[in-house]
């Protein structure tokens, strides 16, 4: 089995190996910018570990994991915009928009997540595609949430607009791992946990969301109690899961 910095590692050679389309032309530069300015790359590593965890072969999983990542950064970007949270700087640089001005980051974007498309309909299985997609589909009606609070239910927004993602970075793995669809149930029930345990841990660390709203020993206990269903998802899926039970403890236990 591969540690999580060989798995990261391998992400981030494949990401500086992806050919985007030529047509973009210049606005390649604004897609690396924001591709390239660093993070953990928790989501396509996550994804690698599954598919070596359930039997596959981690260069099978590249295009798939590379693809989480450009959507995770389509997300970011799109994020940073004016009409969005406005924040002018991400990564300690400064944002996509500010950068490359609203219109370029904008468009960016959209590259992004269509890129992150055609990497996923190199598999031939469409499931994979379909996960992705509705996946990314949560995430925005998640950040449409967060912009209007639309219901005020800040669980099923961080259920969306983090979660989801999250979830496919587990199912994506499956799905490249060919893993059947019955004996999916635990890993998938992993996926929902970190993806909530990230979120918390994160409202803990910025002092917004869930750590505004509640008491914090009670944010405390409810990532603690979603990294323990964490690992008891785990206990129930055979095979080696230590990469993963080591990642969720990076998350649990994250400062920064």
């Amino acid at each position: 089995m591969r540690q999580a910095e060989e798995l990261r590692d391998a992400v981030e050679a494949y990401l500086r190996s992806v050919v985007f389309a030529p047509e973009l032309g210049r606005l390649e530069e604004a897609l690396r910018y924001s591709l390239e300015s660093g993070g953990k790359r928790i989501r396509p590593v996550l994804c690698l570990a599954v598919v070596e965890a359930a039997g596959g072969e981690v260069e099978h999983g590249l295009p798939a994991a590379a693809a989480l990542e450009l959507v995770h950064t389509f997300s970011l970007v799109h994020d940073d915009l004016p009409a969005l949270d406005d924040d002018s700087e991400r990564r300690g640089r400064p944002s996509s928009h500010v950068a490359f001005g609203d219109g370029p980051a904008l468009l960016a974007g959209d590259a992004l997540l269509a890129e992150a498309i055609r990497l996923a309909v190199t598999y031939d299985d469409a499931a994979i595609v379909r996960e992705l997609v509705e996946a990314t589909l949560a995430m925005i009606g998640g950040q449409y949430r967060d912009i209007t609070d639309a219901d005020g239910d800040l669980v099923e927004l961080h259920r969306l607009k983090t979660g989801r993602l999250f979830a496919a970075s587990i199912g994506l793995g499956l799905r490249v791992a060919r893993v059947a669809d019955p004996d999916q149930a635990p890993w998938r029930e992993f996926g929902e946990e970190i993806g909530l345990l990230f979120q918390v841990v994160d409202d803990m660390l910025d002092g917004d969301g869930l750590a505004s709203r509640l008491p914090t020993d009670e944010v405390r206990r409810l990532a603690d109690d979603a990294a323990e269903r964490a690992r008891t998802a785990l206990d129930a899926v055979s095979g080696d899961t230590s990469v993963l039970r080591e990642l969720a403890d990076s998350v649990a236990f994250r400062t920064g």
